[in-house]
């Protein structure tokens, strides 16, 4: 051996030897940080606050308001608000001390930004917060509206009106907020990495890592909880939560939720008619769907809002197929053969479905089998965007959906996405029926409370009375975590999962 040969050796063991020493000392310091992995059927290909919820569920972005599980408004970033004309004008105050996760200062100048740029990029945004204008000074800062909106800071809990920093460039993968996590990584539809915000002004979170993460499985997600992939677990396959709390190192929590599944009909098609519209609704045995496609984790939908809220219409929807058939005959349907000839055609439909929520395919065949017992043929369709689907196509007869129709403990949300002109729902299935379209505008000019409640149960019983929409379930929310996690809320809104108060033991 050279020396030369030999003294490349020496130097490479030393590389070697102080590479394993640096790789041991990130071990050992990692092994003393806290961290978690939350895994959801949530799937993202954003991080845009504006257009995706994620970024408020995992901390990282805040709104001004928030809802408490009470479902009842608190503040957040910001401390007050004040209307002196029924709505119009809004006067908001920001919380001071408050910085952006890059150091920044959050005043009323950087919510304007934050504001104007959620109405540009979201229609939905636009037609729900209907600014006209918006002033800053300090941290006082002043809403002028289209119109009024006696529910406006409702309307600001919503997840896509969060706070960023707008002049940030890489808003899609790396969006600055005020929250308890900023984002360490992204990969679309995969994962988000995430570390803890020391300097979080509403004090230092308890953890220091986390992973955001998701897999539409629901069988997969309660595997990765038992393996320890994942230390909580949004609705793992609900057939397998008794094995999940047998391990004695699992809880569990289901709560009420404020969600609905339902059906959409498309009104420029056969359900243009209102008699083919009440036909289909008398075909769903909630109670079946509720059973079979949830595992009794849900209760059968009497209208559009859950019983959880004060508004809700508490109406036993039937199943009945002999009823049904008779309404087919109102809408000209002829029964010859076995078959349900419409235009001297066999009835035949499509109904649009999506996957990440498994039970939502399920209903649909449901649906299906029980259509073919009155002879009418229906095509199921996964889409892989729904939304879109729904308003690029004008082939579809039907399409399955769930959201949260209150997700603000008020009705007008969903009166306004669904029946008025602008609303994204509205839009999508062409629905116009201008009674329903009045109340919407009732309740967004009324301030009074107990007379919204009571617009909104008007609301309930005109949609069910001409079958607008077919509400199926209000599905509750389940959630499976290990023992070790601490400080654990499963919200009714579904909208706060990482919390600086999330916690874990250490071993």
């Amino acid at each position: 051996m050279t020396r030369k040969k030999g003294f490349y050796i020496v130097v490479l063991c030393l590389i070697t030897l102080l590479s394993a020493c640096s790789s041991a000392s990130n071990t050992s310091e990692a092994e003393g940080d806290k961290e978690i992995t939350f895994l959801s059927n949530f799937p993202s290909d954003t991080l845009d606050p504006h257009l995706s919820y994620t970024p408020v569920r995992a901390g990282i972005n805040e709104t001004l308001v928030k809802i408490n599980e009470d479902l009842e408004l608190e503040p957040w970033l910001a401390t007050g608000w004040k209307s002196n004309d029924n709505g119009k004008t809004w006067t908001f105050t920001i919380r001071e001390d408050v910085t952006f996760q890059n150091g920044k200062t959050l005043d009323a100048k950087a919510v304007k930004k934050s504001l104007e740029r959620s109405v540009e990029v979201s229609e939905s945004m636009k037609s729900a917060l209907k600014l006209d204008s918006v002033e800053a000074e300090g941290q006082t800062l002043t809403v002028t509206l289209q119109a009024q909106v006696p529910e406006l800071p409702s309307e600001l809990v919503h997840p896509n009106t969060a706070i960023v920093d707008s002049e940030e460039d890489d808003i899609e993968q790396n969006p600055v907020g005020t929250g308890p996590f900023a984002v360490a990584s992204f990969s679309p539809s995969s994962k988000v990495e995430l570390k803890g915000n020391a300097d979080y002004w509403d004090g230092e979170p308890n953890l220091d890592r986390a992973t955001f993460t998701f897999n539409e499985d629901a069988n997969a997600r309660g595997l990765a909880l038992q393996s320890g992939d994942a230390d909580i677990v949004y609705r793992p396959a609900f057939e397998s939560l008794d094995v999940l709390k047998e391990e004695g190192s699992i809880k569990a929590d289901v709560v009420p939720g404020i969600r609905s599944q339902l059906f959409l009909y498309h009104f420029g098609s056969v359900f243009k008619d209102e008699n083919m519209r009440k036909a289909f609704d008398l075909m769903i045995d909630r109670e079946v769907v509720a059973e079979s496609t949830l595992a009794g984790y849900a209760t059968a939908a009497g209208g559009p809002f859950s019983t959880e809220l004060p508004f809700a219409s508490n109406e036993e929807k039937a199943f009945d197929l002999e009823q049904a058939k008779k309404y087919l005959e109102e809408a000209g349907v002829e029964m010859k053969d076995g078959k349900a000839i419409k235009d001297g055609e066999q009835l035949s439909l499509k109904v649009l479905t999506y996957s990440y929520r498994p039970e939502l395919p399920l209903m649909a065949q449901i649906l299906q089998s029980n259509a073919k017992e009155l002879g009418i043929d229906i095509k199921i369709e996964q889409a892989e965007n729904i939304d879109e689907a729904m308003a690029t196509q004008d082939d579809w007869d039907l399409a399955t959906y769930s959201l949260l129709t209150a997700p603000r403990g008020d009705a007008s949300f969903f009166m306004n996405a669904a029946y008025r002109p602008g609303g994204y729902l509205y839009e999508a299935t062409g629905l116009n029926d201008p009674e329903i379209t009045k109340v919407a505008d009732q309740l967004n000019a009324t301030v009074e409370r107990e007379e919204r409640q009571k617009l909104a149960i008007e609301a309930s019983q005109h949609i069910n009375e001409h079958a607008l929409h077919s509400f199926i379930v209000h599905p509750s929310n389940v959630v499976a975590y290990k023992d070790s996690v601490k400080n654990w809320v499963t919200s009714k809104s579904e909208f706060y999962v990482l919390t600086k108060d999330l916690d874990v033991e250490t071993k």
